[in-house]
């Protein structure tokens, strides 16, 4: 064993750090959506479209959306605040946040950042990842390491997203598919090797990255009145393109991670997908053969949350009593980039 004394701001503290690597396990986790509920009655009232059209092609009947003057840190410091109190970790405890998203508060400073003030993290580093809809399991990822190989011993990782503020209400293709939600995890250092984290992949491919993607509001083509009203500032989706992709890359990711690990299909005790579409969902599930049964499904009542969907999903469904100490649960995204991957987690 190491000892050494740490300074962090005014925090002075002599700390005990193993040599060898330790495990990531998630110690609590909790998730928020705003009040507002959007249903696809409400959405016929707004665009051509119906509510049989929207569930029989997403599976969606309703989404939540934040009320006017809302930013992503409002919804995600309750996850946040959930999340600690699950795992009895006080916010000065945190060493690390990391916040998956795309619709942060602001360009900068980050939404990790801003966290960290409000939860009162004054000893945590913050920062942000981007990786669309796979950005909770990308965060996953960079904390896990900095746990892994000793450099801090308890982490936040959060995935939020309000696409209602980047959604084109006028086109019926996208304005259909999109909520806003956060959710929350805390990471612990543990030195059981066969809990928590077992195995993360990622993975990109650039190329695709016009599939979706907002054309305006960087360096590329900063906010003028003509992209305002082109409507530049809103995100572009090519479905169609998508929907291949994200059922080609998640069977990859699933498949990955159970060659890393030597696991089978049946080990896996719940497959947490991405809550894109319900359509997507079905057809991945039908290329790897596996179970609908063990396949956790909330899309109907949030939509897709883009980098909040699989940690909602797996906050829901551990309280709701689906996952148990021991079980191993998968779960696994594809999102703007286009990136994709998966996580496999022992609890």
């Amino acid at each position: 064993m190491i000892n050494r004394v740490i300074k962090s701001g005014s925090r002075e503290s002599q700390s005990t750090w193993p040599k060898r690597p330790v495990s990531a396990v998630v110690a609590g986790t909790g998730f928020h959506v705003p009040e507002r509920v959007l249903t696809n009655a409400d959405l016929e009232k707004m665009v051509d479209t119906s509510d049989e059209w929207i569930t029989e092609r997403t599976g969606m009947k309703e989404r939540h959306v934040v009320a006017p003057g809302e930013a992503a840190s409002d919804i995600a410091v309750v996850a946040c605040e959930k999340a600690l109190a699950e795992a009895k970790v006080k916010p000065e405890e945190l060493d690390l946040i990391i916040v998956g998203t795309v619709t942060g508060d602001m360009a900068f400073p980050s939404t990790a950042c801003v966290l960290q003030k409000r939860l009162g993290a004054a000893h945590a580093a913050a920062l942000d990842v981007s990786a669309g809809c796979t950005g909770f399991i990308y965060s996953l990822g960079v904390a896990r390491q900095f746990i892994a190989n000793g450099t801090y011993r308890t982490a936040l990782v959060v995935g939020v997203e309000l696409l209602s503020k980047i959604t084109d209400w006028t086109d019926r293709s996208t304005c259909v598919l999109f909520g806003d939600g956060a959710g929350a995890a805390v990471l612990k250092a543990d030195t059981d090797p066969d809990k928590g984290i077992l195995a993360i992949h990622m993975a990109a491919d650039g190329g695709g990255g016009a599939h979706l993607y907002m054309p305006a509001g960087g360096s590329r083509h900063p906010a003028t009145v003509e992209t305002v009203q082109q409507r530049l500032h809103t995100l572009k989706m090519d479905g169609n393109a998508t929907f291949k992709v994200a059922v080609r890359s998640m069977a990859d990711a699933v498949r990955h991670l159970l060659h890393q690990t030597g696991l089978e299909p049946g080990d896996i005790k719940l497959l947490i997908p991405h809550q894109a579409n319900l359509r997507i969902i079905d057809a991945t599930a039908k290329l790897l053969k596996f179970p609908k049964e063990r396949v956790f499904v909330n899309i109907a009542k949030y939509g897709n949350t883009s980098s909040a969907t699989t940690i909602i999903a797996l906050d829901e469904a551990r309280k709701a009593g689906l996952v148990r100490p021991g079980d191993v649960v998968m779960l696994v995204a594809f999102g703007a980039g286009l990136t994709w991957g998966g996580v496999l987690i022992r609890f």
